[in-house]
């Protein structure tokens, strides 16, 4: 992948050096992954960050015979980093939704391009901001209605990953349990809310091709929005 299109897929990239940039790819190894492969274990040494070119993945915590599913991540996004940043073993598992294309780069490698460039250094910082103030949303979210918490779940992940088609914004067809997981609801609250969104026509499912369409993403922006 070119530089400059690596930069605009990655917003962690927008404002690195170009030079440093191009170095970093040309250190990176490049990594493809089937639906249901596990990408990176529970418990492995942090070894690498991985950068998501393309697909879906979720990102889950294990108890015992459980798995709760914490975040799912799409393109242009990036994990990996946590590990590596505090020198400790992964506390999550990774595992591909869909077909996944990634690029990873070597912790070493990493932390050694985050010297070279501050500005890479401040982005990086401000990107992990960011995901401290939206787990600090979800948890603001627990005592809203579940139509209110799901509805900004599925807005969340158009404004961070949708793709814009004649039929609504698209995002993954993702499963009913994940979906839950990530709202903090029950299973069947969830599959009742979502068939009402279906039946106001406000998303609709395409399962054959593992899409769903938010329809009516304004709508649904309003209701995530509520707070009363």
């Amino acid at each position: 992948m070119q530089s400059e299109a690596f930069s605009e897929l990655f917003p962690l990239f927008s404002a690195g050096n170009p030079e440093t940039l191009e170095w970093l790819l040309s250190i990176a190894d490049e990594h493809a992954y089937p639906p249901s492969r596990a990408v990176l274990m529970e418990d492995a040494w942090g070894n690498a960050v991985y950068f998501i070119v393309s697909g879906w993945v979720k990102v889950r915590r294990l108890s015992g015979q459980d798995a709760a599913t914490l975040a799912i991540l799409g393109q242009g996004d990036f994990f990996g980093e946590m590990a590596i940043l505090d020198e400790s073993p992964r506390s999550t598992d990774v595992i591909a939704l869909s077909q996944v294309k990634l690029v990873s780069v070597s912790a070493q490698r990493f932390i050694q391009t985050l010297f070279k460039d501050s500005q890479l250094h401040h982005r990086m910082l401000q990107l992990m901001v960011r995901r401290l103030r939206q787990t600090n949303l979800r948890l603001q979210m627990r005592n809203r209605p579940p139509a209110v918490q799901l509805a900004r779940t599925l807005v969340t992940l158009a404004e961070n990953y949708g793709e814009k088609t004649q039929k609504g914004t698209q995002i993954y067809n993702i499963d009913f349990k994940d979906l839950a997981d990530v709202t903090d609801i029950g299973i069947e609250e969830t599959r009742k809310i979502m068939e009402k969104l279906v039946a106001k026509g406000w998303l609709t499912i395409d399962a054959p091709h593992e899409a769903m369409y938010l329809t009516n993403l304004r709508q649904l922006s309003h209701l995530a929005g509520h707070m009363g």
